[in-house]
Parts: C-alpha cells; structure tokens; sequence
C-alpha cells in the first residue's frame, strides 16, 4: 500500500534539507482504530505491528490483522458490558500486550481511554475514578493494584464494570539461580503462553471481576465501524500540578494524528524498522512512542513486559531484536552509561532520541563516543504533542531543548503578553487560534484551569526558556512548581498532603533539588507538632508513610527540619524561597 503518513503529514524542506514545515489533514470522521490499524490490517495484514516479550520468556510478533482481530474482539466485549461513546474507562496494564486491544478498541467504540500507572494508592485512585466519572477499570492481575480497586470502587458510585486481565506474570515471577523464571504446576505463564494460539490464554478469578482474557477469547471477531468524528474527546490523562489534586487533561481524536510528528521527524522511524519507547503504559509518553505515530508511520514497535530497569537487560534486547530506533529518558541513559556499552551488540540502532526532562551535555558526548549515534532531544506535555525538539536532519546543540516544531507557531512571552527578545527568558506559548491538532481540549470539568492556560489565542505552557541567535530553545524551568524527576511529573501538594495526615508534621512544603541521576529529588521542609524533634529514624519513618499512602516514586528522598516557613503577607508558603535556598547549600 501507498505510505500511509503521506494522507495526513506534508513536510516541506528548507535549502539546508531541514524541515521548516509540517501541516497536519485530519478528515472529520477521522479514529486511529479504524483509519490507521484496519486499514494497514486490510491492505497489508502480515505487517509486523509489535514485537512483545516479557522476562519470563514469553514471546509474541502481533501482525496489524492480529490487532484488528483481537481489538475487535475487545470492542464486542466492552459494547457488551454498557460501554460506549463517550464513557470513561480507566486502564491499569502496565506493559500487558491487552493494552494495545483495549486501546484501539475504546478508541473504535468512541470511548475516552484513561490510563493509569500500577503504583497508585487509595487515595489517589479514588479521586481519579470521582473525579472522572470513570465508568469501567481495565486493570491487571500483576502486583497489588487490583486490590487497591477493589478497596475504592464501593466509594465511586460511577464504576459499573471492573475487567481483570492475566498479566502473564508480567516480570514479577522469580527466578532461580540459573536464571530461570520458577512457574508453579499448572499455571499458564512464560514460554507456556507464547505463540499466537496463546494469546489470552491465562485465564483469572476474582470476585466481582469479569475475567477480561476469557471474555475477548470467546467473543466475536466482527465488529462494524462506528460513527466517530475527529473532535470527540478519546483520550485523557492526569497531570499533577503544584496546587490542588491532579488535573485532568482531555484528547480529541486529532491528538492522535499529531503524534506522526513525534515518530516521522523525531523518532525517525520507518516502515521496516522497529522502535522501542522505554515508558510504562500509564504515563504519556507510551502513547508518544508505543502507539500512535509509530503505527501511523506503519513501523513496528518494541515492547519488553519488565517490572524494574535493568539496563543491561535493554542493551541485550537491543541486539537480540534487532532494534532500529530508541527513546528513553536521560535517568535511562546515565543508567545505561554506567554499563560497559561497547560489549553490547548496538549494530541495529539507527536513530536514538530522549525526552521527559533536559538532556545533560556529558551524556550526549558519552552516547557519541561509544555507540557513533547522536541523541535527539524533544520536548512537549501531557497537554501536547511533540513540540520542541532537534528533527531529523537537524544539528543539535549539546543542552538544548532544540527548535520549535514547524506543526505550532510559537513565540517566547513576557508575562505582559509581548514576545522575548534573543537570549531573555519567558515562557513557551503556542498559537492555538486556528485550533491546531494534538493540543488538549481542555483541563476536564476545571474551566478556571483551562481559562488559566488557554487564553488571548496562546496555550501557556507554564515552561520558562530562552532562544539564542539561531533559533534553539534552551530550557530553564516551570513558572511553577512540579518536579521532574527521573521523567515522573510529581505535584507537591500531593506529597504535602499525605505528609500532614502523619502527627508529627504541623507545616510542610516540598520542592525539587537537582539530583545528578534523577534530574531532580523530591525535599519536603517540614515544620514538626509537638514534642517530636528532628532524628534519623524519624525521617525513616515519615519516608516510609509517604510511600504506603502514595505512589512510591513520590517519596522525599531529603527531609529537612526547620522552624518556620517562609510565607507570603497572605500566609502563602514561598517555596520559591526555599529552592533559593536549595541552590545556596
């Protein structure tokens, strides 16, 4: 078939060979499910889709007629329990390969997918499923979160349906000492499952739970196109901010389409080839570079089950897949950096990109020196697509963010309204009053928010940079207060909050400080109640409460004991103040 991209992306070439354009055609009755995976299923069916494996040995090669079949299959069976255009259903599935079938399904039903990460806790998944009237869980049988669903949803009256998926042991199986995965008789896990007549094989009990893997299995593969328009909400995905709970931000259809300018230009990536996106499905970036751009470009994509990094682990896939191009966060190359990376067989790689926070000049010379290949730094949002980034063709400049993507016009402001001048700093802001696709359409049922970012017809990011004389961004920080750190976006009052449920904090206040491996580590400052004072064990023990009662990623990893915090004349605490005086220890 033609090159599918072609329909949708037109590039067009400066005199240097570098793209100083990109527009985006999206038809009205545009869905991902039907117009990129049926169709490449209808007209190439044995084109590779995805490579999946997972560490207890289990291995599939998924066709795009594979991924019609079963998202299909999956479409039937959400129709079947209620769910349809417009619901919300939170998914849960790690880096389960029913995540791609769930994905393409809701998207063909015109239902709005919410992923989720595995390691929220209580109080963090009852607010996302209240606050967003999530109507059905998709979630995994892997790790604790089906019980932390199951101690919620009595308090979310909007939750309906609660679908269970066998993870296959998704990389949690021990192993023995010859490095082994240790199956228990009888059960279905690892080199068992693998092959395509085992695809949702493992079957699951659970009370109060539909057994997702024996459900699809025995429903129909027919399933006819539903009328769906590009502008209908598909996607949405919590984003922590620096005050009040996570805000939730919305995706039409288009958002989809505008991520060809992640894969073609950034990730480069061809039909052929096969990239491998380094990210868990419940945060962003797995959509960025596991789902949408990749298979719009008709390439395949890697997907390797895992439960903890081990970068010696991702080097060896390399090699043993063949792997063409590769994106993961700095926190993942300074991880890789540590390792010999000459012993590995890199020979496949053609392309590597990074993103999720500001890429340090040592470890783009480090990647140079041993592997030959440049590292391509990009940048956008939740909210966003791609939309800085060094492209294809272009010349990076060691510690910049690179140049704006041609899709947006975009300028540098003061906080006036008027654009910067060469080398001042202000903020990201995009021309958004001819609606262009791939930015958010609003933060859900939070119109005060949405009017805080949209407005005058700019999105204000909230990201502070600089441009020097060529045109490169160089990135300086948040207006506000999130912390990046090892390519998480963590809120403080998230972390504030379950701090003050503890007896012994009166008054705290988290910021980030630079942490050379992560990019940023979470601080709390904290004012204590009472008689406690300040000691070792106590900062274990307040450590160890923020991790049982939040994400454990979120935890402060710096505790600092003081008097009093600094506060504005309206008794605001200034963490502004604080991180200046981060910056002077």
């Amino acid at each position: 078939m033609e090159p599918l991209n072609e329909r949708y992306i037109t590039e067009t070439l400066n005199e240097d060979g570098e793209i100083s354009k990109i527009e985006i055609a999206c038809p009205e009755n545009y869905n991902f499910g039907y117009d990129i995976v049926d169709e490449i299923a209808l007209n190439e069916p044995n084109r590779r889709a995805m490579e999946w494996v997972n560490p207890e040995g289990e291995t599939h090669t998924f066709t795009f007629a594979d991924m019609k079949y079963w998202s299909d299959k999956a479409a039937n069976v959400f129709a079947a329990h209620g769910i349809g255009k417009g619901d919300m259903v939170m998914v849960i599935l790690r880096r389960h390969y029913q995540f791609w079938f769930t994905a393409v399904a809701l998207a063909k039903l015109g239902a709005v997918m919410v992923p989720a990460t595995f390691m929220l806790k209580e109080h963090d998944l009852e607010y996302r499923l209240t606050s967003a009237s999530v109507k059905a869980i998709v979630c995994t049988s892997v790790g604790y979160i089906a019980d932390v669903c199951d101690a919620v949803v009595g308090k979310c009256p909007t939750v309906e349906k609660l679908f269970i998926v066998n993870g296959g042991g998704g990389g949690l199986t021990p192993f023995d000492e010859g490095g082994k995965p240790i199956i228990p008789e009888g059960e279905l896990l690892g080199p068992a499952l693998s092959g395509p007549e085992m695809v949702c094989a493992a079957r699951i009990e659970r009370e109060g739970w539909i057994d997702f893997n024996a459900e699809v299995c025995a429903a129909s593969p027919a399933f006819e196109r539903r009328l769906t328009v590009a502008t209908d909400p598909m996607l949405m995905y919590f984003s922590s901010g620096t005050s009040g709970n996570p805000k939730m931000v919305l995706h039409d259809s288009r958002y989809a389409l505008a991520h060809l300018v992640t894969a073609k230009p950034w990730h480069n990536v061809r039909p052929d080839g096969l990239h491998f996106t380094i990210a868990d499905t419940g945060w962003g970036k797995a959509v960025w570079g596991k789902l949408y751009g990749q298979w719009t470009m008709q390439a395949g994509v890697f997907t390797y089950d895992f439960d903890r990094f081990n970068a010696a682990e991702i080097l060896e896939m390399i090699g043993r897949y063949k792997i063409t191009t590769f994106c993961a966060p700095p926190t993942m190359y300074r991880m890789i950096s540590q390792l010999d990376v000459e012993a590995f067989d890199l020979s496949s790689l053609e392309y590597c990109t990074t993103a999720g926070e500001a890429l340090n000049p040592d470890l783009f010379y480090f990647w140079k020196e041993h592997t030959g290949l440049t590292i391509y730094e990009g940048f956008g949002q939740t909210e966003t697509p791609l939309t800085i980034a060094n492209l294809r063709n272009s010349t990076p400049r060691p510690g910049s963010m690179g140049k704006p993507v041609p899709l947006y016009r975009m300028i540098l402001m003061r906080a006036d309204g008027t654009e910067c001048k060469t080398g001042e700093s202000g903020e990201v802001c995009i021309d958004v009053s001819m609606n262009p696709p791939g930015i958010m359409m609003e933060y859900y049922r939070n119109p005060a928010k949405t009017a805080e970012a949209i407005h005058d017809g700019w999105y204000h990011t909230g990201d502070v940079a600089w441009a020097d004389e060529d045109g490169y961004y160089w990135y300086v920080g948040r207006n506000d207060d999130v912390i990046k750190s090892s390519g998480y976006r963590i809120g403080p009052f998230e972390i504030e909050s379950v701090l003050l449920e503890h007896e012994a904090v009166a008054e705290c206040a988290v910021t980030g400080v630079p942490d050379p491996l992560r990019g940023m580590a979470v601080k709390a400052t904290i004012v204590l109640a009472g008689v406690f004072k300040p000691s070792e064990s106590l900062t274990v023990e307040l450590q160890q409460w923020v991790k049982k009662k939040t994400a454990p990623y979120k935890y402060p990893r710096i505790i600092d004991y003081v008097d009093e915090l600094p506060k504005t004349v309206n008794g605001k605490i200034r963490r502004a103040a604080i991180r200046e005086a981060n910056k002077q220890e």
